[in-house]
């Protein structure tokens, strides 16, 4: 049964860019989660989605990403012309749109739940100056970065997702995911980042978009600075989808499903170039989200984990990165 849009304009506010990158398998995952055949709430007149494959060895096909509707669009940076840090390459796209707001998904191996687009153009409509942010958890039970112990791959994921029917149903992937150290409370404490992060485009522009001097493949910490920075500008109204979230598919990126030592050493290398640049060591953000969003049954499971002072075992474990909960010990 087709779900009834809200009431918005019929001439697209939202530009989300979405950045891939030898992630075929994945990405059709994510844009068809993007579509108005997947988002509850919305149109395809409502919103534009800008694919950039970033020099991919075999990358998807032009007519396979117009395919997904009529609001998407493709733009292919030849492999010879790509830079290894998708800084880049975002915001190329980002200043390429013409619409009030954009929102950029640095990793397009991100599914994303059925009310991330509607909602977010109600908050961002709703709320002076918003910056609306979604959190990000895993597929599996667990951290990708324990993957490879644990015999995680592609084909035990791509059954999972078969077990809950995906996509019938996108809210039941909170049933199948795991808590990552960047976003250790779920929505309920300040977040560390943000993989589907919208806002009106002159907050974009006002900080510079994605640092690229992060240019290391993958882009290091620029999505992690890139939240602090427009979370932290004054004015803004910071907001987190309630509910809603994405969830990384595992398919050999550059940090998430690296194995837990050598994530640890890419990270304190990051951490290093950090301080280099900016002269002073990287802090997560401490701003507390305004929630916005109904409550949802398929994250009670999630909420309880959250809230359980006990919770111990691998979806607890936090990331290499230093977390909040470390911290605060």
């Amino acid at each position: 049964m087709p779900h009834q849009p809200f009431r918005i304009s019929t001439h697209p506010k939202l530009t989300i860019v979405v950045l891939v990158y030898n992630m075929a398998r994945e990405a059709r995952r994510t844009l068809h989660s993007l579509s108005s055949a997947y988002q509850r709430g919305v149109r395809h007149e409502d919103y534009d989605i800008l694919v950039v494959d970033n020099g991919s060895a075999q990358p998807l096909d032009a007519a396979e990403i117009a395919a997904f509707g009529p609001n998407f669009q493709y733009v292919k940076i030849p492999a010879s012309d790509a830079k290894p840090s998708p800084c880049a390459a975002i915001n190329a796209a980002v200043a390429s749109t013409y619409t009030p707001y954009v929102a950029v998904m640095i990793d397009g191996a991100r599914i994303a739940s059925p009310g991330c687009v509607a909602l977010a153009l109600l908050a961002l409509d709703q709320f002076p100056c918003a910056v609306v942010a979604t959190i990000g958890l895993h597929l599996g039970p667990f951290m990708q970065k324990w993957a490879a112990e644990a015999r995680y791959d592609a084909a035990t994921e791509d059954c999972l997702l078969e077990s809950i029917n995906w996509p019938d149903n996108g809210y039941r992937m909170f049933e199948i995911s795991a808590l990552t150290g960047v976003n250790w409370m779920a929505w309920l404490g300040p977040m560390a980042e943000s993989n589907l992060i919208f806002l009106p485009r002159t907050i974009y522009d006002s900080v510079g978009g994605l640092d690229e001097g992060f240019d290391l493949p993958g882009g290091e910490i620029a999505n992690l600075d890139f939240y602090n920075r427009v979370s932290e500008q004054e004015g803004v109204t910071l907001v987190s989808l309630f509910g809603e979230a994405t969830f990384h598919q595992i398919h050999g990126g550059t940090m998430s499903s690296l194995p837990a030592e050598q994530t640890k050493n890419e990270v304190a290398l990051y951490l290093e170039r950090f301080q280099n640049r900016r002269g002073a060591a990287f802090r997560f953000s401490t701003r507390q989200p305004l929630l916005f969003g109904p409550m949802r049954p398929e994250i009670k499971q999630l909420l309880a984990l959250v809230l359980d002072p006990n919770r111990t075992g691998p979806m607890a474990r936090p990331n290499a990165l230093p977390t909040r909960h470390s911290e605060q010990k």
